[in-house]
């Protein structure tokens, strides 16, 4: 049994596959609408703690065929450190197919194509990327730590090095007064710098951040309401022209709209089914349902 170091977060995708933690917490952790690791200190953990985990599941669970590298932005570590901890993982579990890991904007430029090409081939292929918003704006108030050069950048190291990108993009995150700006930076991001998965999420902020977000954001911030974040999603998904086809999906358990397609094959009938529930004919996930 691995002895994991709570609160350990990961994505929904992620849910059925093992979990092992390379680094404890975020090393950036300024993002002001995130609270998942404000309750830890930025470690990289010792190698051999990481090994004996490694030892720990491959004994329970030894035909493991997918793995998550936790926490906040595990590839932070030096690439020499990752290759051994791949290394690792491929001996210990025969049949392993994918290893995935959540990577900031930030940590991707620190990394060269060569280094990240090193890392896909030792199976870590798949990359959780938050860009949140395209507009430089919305960037800055967030206190991301990036900017939309900076995300393609990035972005377009990962794919220069055949990496998969899931990006996810926060909607409601420039409020009511801001939206437009929002949703069209990250449009032109997208279509600029292509993923290979694109989930939405919808602004739900933990107590303990709210007034951090609020008081950092500039300006009074005026919440989207539902029918704001309808508008949001319409505009996103008309709005993308992909040179690649993009697997979309806005079902996480935030979201007041389930959707599932690919762009743009899918959005004619996208945006049917956004239309619906804006005139009252699709259901919307009830409040007491939603949640991070």
């Amino acid at each position: 049994m691995v002895p994991y170091d709570m609160p350990l977060y990961r994505p929904p995708s992620e849910g059925a596959n093992l979990i092992i933690q390379a680094t404890l917490g975020c090393s950036f952790n300024r993002c002001t609408f995130c609270s998942m690791y404000k309750s830890k200190h930025y470690t990289a953990r010792p190698l051999d703690a990481v090994f004996a985990d490694i030892d720990a599941a491959a004994a329970d669970w030894p035909d493991a065929r997918r793995v998550f590298l936790a926490d906040g932005d595990a590839l932070v570590l030096p690439t020499d450190d990752l290759l051994r901890i791949l290394d690792k993982l491929d001996a210990a579990f025969p049949e392993l197919a994918r290893v995935s890991i959540y990577a900031t904007p930030i940590n991707l430029l620190r990394k060269s194509v060569d280094e990240l090409a090193a890392l896909k081939a030792r199976k870590l292929t798949l990359l959780y990327v938050g860009l949140e918003s395209g507009s430089a704006d919305i960037l800055r108030r967030i206190h991301k730590g990036a900017t939309p050069r900076s995300m393609t950048e990035a972005l377009d190291k990962a794919r220069a090095a055949n990496l998969k990108v899931s990006a996810t993009v926060i909607l409601g995150l420039g409020g009511r007064d801001r939206w437009q700006d929002h949703i069209d930076g990250t449009a032109a991001l997208l279509n600029q710098a292509p993923v290979t998965f694109l989930s939405t999420l919808q602004l739900t902020l933990e107590d303990g951040v709210v007034d951090e977000f609020l008081g950092s954001f500039g300006e009074p911030f005026d919440w989207q309401d539902d029918a704001g974040i309808l508008r949001e999603q319409e505009r996103l998904i008309a709005a993308i022209d992909p040179p690649a086809p993009v697997i979309f999906r806005s079902n996480h358990a935030s979201n007041c709209l389930a959707l599932a397609g690919n762009l743009p094959k899918d959005r004619d009938r996208l945006l049917a089914t956004i239309a619906a529930a804006r005139a009252g004919f699709a259901g919307l996930r009830p409040a007491f349902m939603r949640g991070l």
